[in-house]
């Protein structure tokens, strides 16, 4: 069984996403961090981010783990290193890279044919898995999607300008509905779930209710 929740930047997906996987006793697939992991490898290596070449020969090469909360990359622990701002600022040239995101798709549905999963991204249930079971859509205002991210930068002892981090987010967002791949959209036959006032609980809370009703339903079937 695939869950898939899709939504913009700062939606919460990553948090959410892992409490549901959890409560359901799914696997948690954060293909965001995927994207993460090969920027990360490409800045460090000083790999030309237009270089779509060397792109795709990159995330073939690397090898991307989850084990618990964390990421591995080729069995380093990276799980910091890719949420840092310089990251965040090149992750889309990455993620627009069309042979980086043909080969990760082509991974993550490998991973998922191993157990029940509950993936997170841009495009899970769009691209990677248009035909999994339960599809959900997690938004936000732009303003709380601000504040999660400032209250995750303040956690690491990072440096928070709001204002910045509002124009960030803004390209991002802008960014993410233009891309010529893995475009951000809300699947049709998706769940759109407003995460504006709610507590992390009560999230996972109502997603956990949207997965089994649809449990329920395909076994009446």
């Amino acid at each position: 069984m695939i869950v898939t929740i899709d939504g913009p930047a700062g939606a919460g997906k990553s948090s959410v996403t892992r409490l549901l996987a959890r409560r359901l006793e799914f696997e948690f697939l954060d293909t965001g961090a995927m994207y993460r992991a090969v920027t990360w490898c490409a800045l460090d290596q000083g790999i030309d981010l237009d270089d779509q070449t060397a792109l795709r020969s990159l995330a073939e090469e690397i090898d991307i783990q989850f084990e618990d909360d964390q990421v591995l990359v080729n069995g380093t622990n990276v799980t910091t290193n890719i949420r840092t701002p310089e990251v965040t600022r090149n992750v889309v040239a990455i993620a627009d890279a069309p042979a980086v995101r043909e080969h990760l798709v082509q991974i993550q549905r490998r991973i998922a044919k191993q157990g029940n999963f509950v993936c997170e991204g841009r495009d899970q249930g769009t691209v990677a898995f248009p035909d999994a079971f339960c599809k959900i859509y997690l938004t936000a205002s732009a303003h709380s999607r601000a504040q999660r991210r400032a209250e995750q930068m303040e956690a690491t002892g990072e440096f928070v300008d709001f204002d910045q981090i509002v124009r960030e987010q803004e390209t991002r967002d802008s960014q993410d509905l233009a891309r010529p791949v893995g475009r951000l959209m809300k699947a049709e036959d998706a769940v759109e779930v407003n995460t504006d006032q709610q507590s992390l609980d009560q999230v996972v809370d109502r997603l956990e209710k949207i997965v089994k009703a649809r449990m329920e339903e395909l076994s009446n079937r």
